[in-house]
This record gives structure tokens, C-alpha cells and sequence, in this order.
């Protein structure tokens, strides 16, 4: 044990929030996956398609009321106001609540129409905003706290917070009929709780709703980034909203289940550009961008393997997870994996865009590939139902992750720095790879004991190269 506690002590403080992070955000959707098949058993579809189309209409509003601040600006602000965080972010939160009061003004008087287009009653419209705000300020603590590499205290609200949703939903869900709704309440209430103690410490901290600085700053980066907030929530949410509306509810929930499924390694990928992009940052403002070669491809290699297990074995996750009416959506777990991987190359390349401060090129990117898969998703859906949607998200996130990099180097080409932080080559061949192997994984579904043997087969090759990751892991600092 002591031989343990002395070399997490040794280890860089970058690395060691990286692993932090990783394990808190491991237990926490092990903790929310585990549940899966409780909720699914005691909800009907639609009941869950209820709750899908709340997340989605969450995933828009958020942009809306809080123009995604805890996000975009957020990184760059914490360098360049490295010596006043705590004033900037409680600024920030006067940001998200003025929006949120011109929200309720417009929202109130013609409530009825708006109902009718969220598919939600007046209270869960109120209940949808306070989840909103509230998660914007544990957003914002916990993005500080990440940024200073301290995170005990990230780890320890983000597992409170978990638990308190999966007890809290469990407890209301059976105790009504509206099993879809007390589910959305179990989620909601524990965000107000927790959310509304940070947004006091933050205020309290910061003493200051308003500051002109702060706010031109983040009006200023974050405004012009809206078209691309909103091409994302297309790409993550208009699927299962035009479900819903062309095929079913009960549809909508099936393709929520295997999204849930298929991008549930992207905790992984948060979890480690939470520390990254300082780290990138760090190397970018030094000058030292080709370390990052290495530490990028290890990073990808890593997640194209732990996918590809989630694709390998998605009938009989979802079937453990869930129930036999949802098995059918395995098929859709492939496309949505490969976006996942295609999204993570998409934002290496935004990372640089960011750090430079220039969104332009971002902005159209991401609007031409969010209006390439609505209008592929208008046209395929009502022809091949809700698998179509998968791979119409797979499509645009391949125009999304070129149209990226080629604005990243074109940047890089303007201001006269060297293009060298990505190894482009093996970035593409990897992707290549990783697209076979899915493809070959979901032609395989039938046969289990195939699978198991060829994937018993790569673990054996990752344990014979495992030095290469410890070097990466080692060089991360």
C-alpha cells in the first residue's frame, strides 16, 4: 500500500488528475449503466421516450440560456484571467441568469404554445430551466477546479450527485404512474440541490453578477460560436426528436438506448481532455506542440479499442441492460461509435482553433454538416426508419472532422506556425482500421463465440504492448 501511495505522489499533477478524473467518471456511469435495466423494466417506451425528448429539448435550451459559457471561452478565460477565475465565473452565472429571466418572460404569456412544442406540462418547462442554470454553476466549479488540477473535491460532488439521482429517481418512480416524468424529477431535483450550492459559493467567491470585462470577453468568443453549439445539438439531439415525430416515441427510445450505449465511452474522453487541454494549452503556448504527436494518438488508440469492445458485444450489453424490446438497437450502436471517435478528432482540431482564438471556419463547418444531416435524416428516416439516423450522424461527422482540420491548418498556414501537433497519417489509418473492425464486429453479432475469441485474442496483443501506454501515460505531464 505504501509502495502505491508513493507513486501516485510521484506522478505528475496532470497525469493524476487525468486518473482522477477517469476513475470518478468510471464509477459514476458504471453506477448510472448498472440502473439502466432498472429503469427500463419499470418505464414503458414511451414513458422512457419521455425522457429522451427531455434531454434533447435540454441539450437545445442550454444553449439558449446559458450560450454554452461553461464551455468554448471558458478554457482560454481561465488563462488569460488565470488571477481572477472566481470573479469571471460569478459573472458568468449573471450571464445565464439574465437569460433565463428573458426566457420566463417570453415563455409565460404564451405557455400554451410552447407546451405544445417541448411535448412538456408548464412545471417541467420550470424544472427544465432550473436543471439548465443549476448545472451550469457545478459546471463552472468543477471546470476550475479541473483547470488547477485539484480533484478531490470534483470527484466528490460528482459522486454525490449520481447517487443522489439514481436513489431519488428510484424512490418517485415507484411510487406513481407517471413513471416518465418522476424519472425526469429524479434527475432534475439532485442538479437544483447541488447546483444551487455552487452557484452561492461561486457568487460568494467571485462578489459580482456583472462585470463588463468578463462579460464582453465571453459574449464576445462565445455569441459567434452559437451556430456551432447548435450544429452539435442537431448532431446529438434532432435524431431522436425527428424519430419521435416520424416514427414514434417508442422508436425514439430504442435509438436513446443505443446512443446511450454507444457513446457511453465519452466519459472516458471527457475525463481526459478535462486535464489535456491544459496540458495541450501548456505545449501550444510554449511552442512544444510536437510532444503532443505522441500523447494524441495514444489517446485515440485508446479510445478506438475500448469502442470497439462497446460495438463488439452491444447485443448482449443492451440485452443485460435493458430488455429484449431494445436488442434490436444494436445496429445502430456501430454508426453512433464511430461519430463518438470521429467527434474526439474533430475536437484535437478545435483545440487548436480555440486556443488561437478563431471560430470562423469552426462556425461553418459545423452548420454545413448539422444542415447535411438534417436534410439526410428528413429523407432516409421516413424510408428506413431510426437505423437510417445513425448512420445519416456518421456521414455528417465525417464533413464535420475534415472540414475542421482543413480550417485548423489553414490557420496554422496564416500565422506561420508549424503543423506539427497531429500525425495525420496514422490519425487516418487508425480511423480506417476502427471502421473495419466495427463494421466486422456487427457482422459477427450472431456469433458470440467468435467474437469472444477474436477480441480474448487483441486483450492478449494490448498486454504484450502494454509498455507503449505506460510510456504515453508516463510522458503526459
Amino acid at each position: 500500500m505504501n509502495k502505491h501511495k508513493e507513486k501516485w505522489r510521484a506522478l505528475p499533477p496532470a497525469a493524476k488528475a487525468s486518473t482522477a478524473y477517469l476513475i470518478c467518471n468510471i464509477v459514476q456511469k458504471c453506477l448510472s449503466f448498472f440502473t439502466m435495466p432498472l429503469f427500463t423494466n419499470l418505464l414503458t417506451e414511451e414513458q422512457y421516450g419521455q425522457v429522451t425528448v427531455y434531454g434533447s429539448w435540454s441539450g437545445i435550451l442550454s444553449i439558449l440560456l446559458t450560450l454554452n459559457l461553461a464551455y468554448g471561452s471558458f478554457s482560454t478565460a481561465m488563462v488569460k484571467f488565470e488571477e481572477e477565475r472566481d470573479s469571471y465565473i460569478s459573472s458568468i452565472q449573471g450571464i445565464c441568469l439574465m437569460l433565463c429571466a428573458l426566457f420566463f418572460a417570453i415563455y409565460l404569456p404564451f405557455r400554451t404554445f410552447w407546451n405544445g412544442l417541448l411535448e412538456l406540462p408548464t412545471p417541467f418547462v420550470v424544472v427544465l430551466v432550473m436543471d439548465i442554470f443549476f448545472n451550469t454553476a457545478i459546471l463552472l466549479w468543477c471546470g476550475k477546479k479541473q483547470f488547477e488540477y485539484r480533484y478531490v473535491g470534483v470527484v466528490a460532488i460528482t459522486m454525490l450527485q449520481v447517487l443522489m439521482v439514481i436513489g431519488l429517481s428510484y424512490a418517485m418512480i415507484v411510487r406513481t404512474e407517471e413513471k416518465g416524468y418522476a424519472r425526469i424529477l429524479g434527475g432534475a431535483i439532485p442538479t437544483v440541490l447541488v447546483g444551487g450550492t455552487l452557484f452561492v459559493i461561486n457568487l460568494v467567491r467571485g462578489k459580482k453578477l456583472f462585470s463588463k470585462v468578463y462579460w464582453k470577453y465571453a459574449l464576445g468568443f462565445n455569441i459567434p460560436l452559437l451556430a456551432y453549439y447548435f450544429s452539435q445539438v442537431i448532431f446529438n439531439q434532432s435524431d431522436r426528436i425527428m424519430i419521435s415525430h416520424m416514427v414514434g416515441t417508442d422508436k425514439a427510445a430504442l435509438y436513446g438506448v443505443a446512443c446511450s450505449l454507444a457513446t457511453v465511452l465519452s466519459f472516458v474522453m471527457n475525463a481526459i481532455n478535462s486535464s489535456y487541454i491544459p496540458w495541450f494549452y501548456g505545449k501550444l503556448r510554449t511552442g512544444a506542440q510536437r510532444e503532443n504527436r505522441r500523447i494524441s494518438m495514444g489517446i485515440s488508440l485508446v479510445l478506438a479499442i475500448l469502442l470497439s469492445g462497446v460495438i463488439w458485444f452491444a447485443p448482449e450489453i443492451i440485452l443485460i441492460f435493458s430488455n429484449r424490446n431494445y436488442v434490436e438497437a444494436a445496429n445502430v450502436v456501430p454508426p453512433v461509435a464511430m461519430s463518438t471517435f470521429l467527434l474526439f478528432y474533430a475536437q484535437l482540431f478545435i483545440n487548436v482553433e480555440f486556443f488561437h482564438e478563431q471560430k470562423g471556419s469552426l462556425v461553418w463547418a459545423s452548420v454545413g454538416a448539422a444542415v447535411a444531416n438534417l436534410v439526410l435524416n428528413w429523407i432516409y428516416i421516413p424510408k428506413f426508419g431510426y437505423v437510417a439516423a445513425a448512420y445519416t450522424t456518421l456521414v455528417s461527422y465525417i464533413l464535420f472532422a475534415f472540414c475542421n482540420c482543413l480550417a485548423m491548418k489553414k490557420l496554422l498556414r496564416t500565422k506561420g506556425i508549424a503543423d506539427d501537433a497531429y500525425d495525420y497519417r496514422n490519425l487516418v489509418l487508425l480511423f480506417a482500421a476502427f471502421c473495419l473492425t466495427s463494421f466486422l464486429g456487427s457482422w459477427l453479432y450472431p456469433h458470440l463465440m467468435v467474437r469472444i475469441i477474436i477480441s480474448a485474442l487483441v486483450l492478449v496483443v494490448v498486454w504484450i504492448k502494454r509498455q507503449y501506454f505506460i510510456d504515453i501515460y508516463h510522458d503526459f505531464k
